[in-house]
């Protein structure tokens, strides 16, 4: 299946967003939407392994039948006809699916409510949200639908109006679906492709939760090579992959869609989100992608002050370390460390980055848990290459350690948050190569009337060049240390890969013969021209700015 026909059913649903805007806020709006596409894949998963476990018990009902005995989906007659072996049922696909879902919080339960304007339709979807929370996933999942607001004056000034709202909402969503498989690439897919949209509309605030997917495939692309030789390829497993700042976990997924279409694996991904509703994003973009809760685990906290319990290990024995991270953080986010921090484990031995920019601090804290045979790439701004102080002696510290493998520079306006071009640093721990490579592809892109684009052949030019670590004229070059220590540790990309046009050299005989020879047509034309004006009596052109 190719990835516009998987696209079609987020294109449908973004329709619809179209055809309701307005009907709530943006944002809030974007969650609802979400929320509900992830409580039809839910439901659809869990019916059909449903289905599985109970094979000819389940019950092979018409709605119009279903509806004769008071219910709205064949699993909750099921669970009528069969009460006394309900708890053994849920305990079964706990262990399967490694969720429950009351038959009466099932989507097609909620929706048939909404097609009828059901005046319970919020309390069945508040309950159904309180139970996958707190029963449905245990521990793991609370607060999921913490943002959902299901009694906000956004959605009416009262209970009557807020129901009215969602039952429209909800049917809507419902048609748009209905043509589409549940299929975990389908749902997924299409979450992801409204998350783009939805960032697409938000300017700035976009850069919370999404990072595009041409730098997502350029990141996966990069941290899934073998670190020591990428020329032999992808590695075939990666233990550990963390994003430390994973917004809606796009880049995450991408690492994982990398190994898996190049049949490799991964055991787990770890990913951190300081803002809650993008958190929950985050959470829910994981299982929609058919992952179960114990193959991924995202945080909720602040990873400069790193407030994870699994990274706050001192005992450098317990260390956790990742073959693979990948982050977008906020660019330039301003902070405050304090002289504690100094000591902190992650800075300690290069010091804190200015309280103007926090970048240095997201990479120092990334490339802490990073593997000796890892690999970290990070999108960052500019001046991290270039700014001195702080920056510049830890800039200094990660080339003379030999940590620094490559910086590419990236066209402008690739964001939506921001139209600053951004570069990538790649680090490792133990590099082979000597040198740093320089790849400047700031001329190679598609511009777009909002942002630019990176095309496949682009994303796929920078990967190979990183690969191949090949030098080419106006694009890259491996630079060695030498050169890098007599320009000052300045990594500015231009200064290593220039892509400026030499001025024409201007022969300047050549100019004056061509002078020469337009004064002397002038003066010929002139001498014509004023033949006829004798002729006919009228006043001649001068022949030169001296003649009056």
């Amino acid at each position: 299946m190719t990835q516009q026909e998987k696209n079609k059913l987020g294109k449908a649903l973004w329709d619809i967003a179209d055809s309701l805007r307005g009907s709530m806020m943006a944002d809030d709006f974007r969650d609802y939407m979400l929320s509900f596409l992830f409580l039809r894949y839910l439901s659809d998963n869990y019916i059909e392994a449903a289905k599985k476990e109970l094979g000819d018990d389940y019950p092979d009902k018409t709605l119009e039948a279903l509806k004769e005995r008071g219910v709205c989906t064949p699993l909750q007659l099921w669970y009528e006809e069969n009460e006394e072996d309900v708890p053994q049922f849920e305990k079964l696909m706990r262990r399967k699916v490694h969720y429950v879902i009351e038959p009466k919080h099932l989507w097609d339960s909620i929706v048939e409510h909404a097609r009828t304007q059901s005046p319970y339709l919020l309390s069945i979807l508040y309950d159904g949200f309180k139970y996958i929370e707190n029963e449905s996933f245990e521990n793991a999942f609370q607060g999921l639908f913490s943002e959902i607001n299901l009694n906000s004056e956004k959605l009416g000034k009262n209970h009557e109006e807020r129901n009215a709202l969602l039952c429209k909402v909800i049917t809507k969503i419902a048609e748009g679906i209905a043509q589409f498989s549940a299929d975990t690439d389908i749902l997924g897919d299409a979450y992801e492709y409204l998350i783009g949209e939805f960032a697409a509309g938000s300017g700035q605030k976009a850069g919370e939760f999404y990072t595009p997917q041409e730098l997502s495939s350029i990141l996966s692309g990069i941290v899934t090579l073998d670190c020591q030789n990428p020329q032999s390829g992808m590695k075939r497993k990666l233990d550990r992959v963390l994003d430390f700042a994973c917004g809606s976990g796009s880049l995450l997924l991408n690492v994982r869609h990398k190994m898996k279409r190049n049949d490799g694996c991964i055991g787990k991904i770890y990913g951190q989100e300081k803002n809650i509703t993008t958190y929950n994003l985050a959470r829910m973009n994981m299982i929609l992608h058919g992952m179960k809760d114990s193959e991924f685990e995202i945080h909720h906290g602040d990873s400069l002050l790193n407030d994870w319990t699994m990274l706050n290990e001192m005992n450098p024995a317990k260390k956790v370390e990742f073959d693979a991270i990948v982050a977008n953080p906020p660019f330039s986010y301003r902070w405050d460390p304090t002289d504690e921090m100094a000591k902190d484990f992650r800075f300690s031995n290069y010091g804190l980055a200015p309280k103007s920019a926090a970048d240095f601090a997201f990479l120092l804290h990334g490339f802490h848990f990073l593997r000796q045979d890892g690999t970290m790439a990070i999108i960052l701004p500019h001046g991290v290459l270039f700014r001195g102080g702080a920056e510049e002696r830890i800039r200094t510290k990660l080339l003379k350690d030999g940590n620094i493998d490559a910086v590419i520079g990236l066209p402008a306006n690739l964001f939506f948050s921001t139209g600053i071009p951004v570069c990538i640093l790649v680090l490792k721990k133990c590099k082979k190569s000597e040198d740093v490579l320089f790849i400047n592809a700031t001329e190679h892109f598609e511009k777009g009337k909002r942002q630019n684009k990176l095309r496949p052949e682009d994303i796929k030019k920078i990967i190979n060049t990183y690969k191949l670590r090949k030098e080419e004229e106006r694009y890259s070059r491996p630079v060695s240390m030498e050169e890098i220590e007599k320009n000052g540790y300045n990594l500015n990309i231009s200064r290593y890969v220039s892509i400026a046009k030499e001025d024409a050299k201007i022969d300047l005989l050549e100019v004056n013969k061509k002078l020469i020879d337009i004064e002397n047509r002038i003066v010929d034309a002139t001498e014509w021209h004023n033949k006829f004006l004798t002729e006919l009596g009228l006043p001649l052109i001068p022949k030169n700015k001296t003649e009056k």
